[in-house]
């Protein structure tokens, strides 16, 4: 593989990053800037950005251009998410599942007019979508799902309950696996709806995390109306569409960015410390180095496969499997970096880095959990990837 950018793939990395240093808000990533705070806020925040993206042409990147994006090449959109880290611009992750997974979906299967009615507030951030696919007692096993949607004349009525649906408080609409038809085997009878998150029926708890913040909820339906019009695809043939999502999730197009930029942060704080020089953490800062140009080289690996089909395959299950794990092992070696003083609380006057390596160690327990197990990942690599039975 030639790492080697041409001239005009050169042209566009630099053409991002002039475009985020001018368009950053002031004073961002300066000690004096004041950095949005719990969920409401961090909301508004990622729907102002989102928007400023949209009118700088940088929302959708991949959306082909008539549906609003830029028609970039995976290519492109790799180096817009290196630079786009490289420059420290706001995490993407507030502005919802929209953009990365909606949108995609709602291209590949969606009606003209659902992409007319959804994309392009999508783009713009006016309107934040959440997931509702997992369950209680399912897990990452989609297929097990039991909330019900009975089609009576042309209107759904949905019952049921979603759990560890991110966003669900925030959001307008949601993504929504339901299973119309209980006598078919378990892959089929399923179906995929938009759902308005102000529908009558439906009730959001929070629920908090291990890291103090509630960005998770559960979600009841008890007989929602959806109307049929908001089904993607054909009755219970919503596998196929979620399917669609969910590659999309795992491949990501650039997930080696965050932690290489993380990896940067790692090696500062052990330089703080005076940590360098001790023989066993270079040999840990090392490996924790390696593994994420590992994932770096998996990263344009996947992009290649996708250049050459034009849409993620199984395969994205090896970048999701590989980045979940470095990240929580990289997020492992800054917690021992500070001895004692990790087991100070985020927001401790003594907490190094203000307790911040806390926070991302606990969160990043859920990285081989949420878009599939690393167990669900394994089967489907040794299944999909690699052809072996299933017995």
């Amino acid at each position: 593989m030639d790492f080697r950018l041409s001239a005009e793939e050169a042209r566009f990395q630099h053409e991002v990053h002039d475009w985020l240093v001018a368009n950053l808000p002031a004073g961002w990533g300066t000690p004096a800037y004041r950095m949005a705070e719990g969920p409401e806020e961090k909301i508004r925040f990622a729907r102002w950005w989102q928007r400023r993206l949209y009118e700088g042409g940088w929302a959708g990147l991949s959306w082909p251009k008539e549906y609003g994006g830029r028609g970039a090449t995976p290519l492109e959109q790799l180096l817009f998410a290196e630079e786009y880290v490289r420059v420290g611009a706001p995490a993407m992750i507030d502005i919802g599942v929209g953009p990365a997974l909606v949108g995609p979906t709602l291209i590949h299967h969606g009606t003209e007019r659902q992409k007319e009615r959804f994309l392009r507030g999508i783009l713009t951030g006016e309107e934040v979508w959440c997931q509702g696919f997992s369950e209680p007692n399912a897990g990452s096993d989609l297929a097990a799902c039991r909330t019900r949607a009975d089609l009576r004349g042309d209107v759904f009525h949905v019952t049921g309950q979603k759990i560890w649906t991110s966003y669900a408080r925030l959001a307008d609409w949601c993504i929504l696996v339901v299973r119309t038809d209980s006598q078919a085997p378990k892959h089929h009878g399923l179906t995929f709806l938009l759902v308005d998150m102000k529908s009558p029926g439906i009730t959001i708890r929070a629920l908090v995390e291990m890291t103090g913040v509630a960005w998770f909820n559960e979600v009841f339906f008890d007989d929602v109306q959806v109307p049929r019009a908001n089904m993607i695809g054909e009755l219970n043939q919503g596998w196929t569409i979620a399917i669609t999502t969910l590659a999309h999730e795992r491949s990501g197009s650039a997930p080696h960015a965050r932690l290489q930029g993380e990896m940067r942060d790692v090696l500062a704080l052990a330089r703080r410390l005076l940590l360098t020089t001790d023989r066993r953490w270079r040999q840990r800062l090392a490996q924790s180095f390696v593994e994420t140009e590992i994932l770096r080289l998996l990263a344009y690996k996947q992009v290649s496969d996708i250049m050459r089909t034009g849409q993620p395959g199984p395969e994205g299950s090896c970048l999701k499997l590989v980045w979940s794990e470095t990240d929580q092992r990289m997020k492992e070696v800054a917690i021992e970096l500070e001895g004692p003083y990790a087991a100070l609380a985020r927001g401790s006057s003594r907490a190094i880095d203000a307790g911040c390596w806390q926070h991302e160690y606990l969160w990043s327990r859920a990285a081989t959990i949420y878009a599939g197990t690393s167990e669900v990942q394994r089967n489907i690599i040794a299944q999909r990837v690699l052809g072996l039975p299933r017995e």
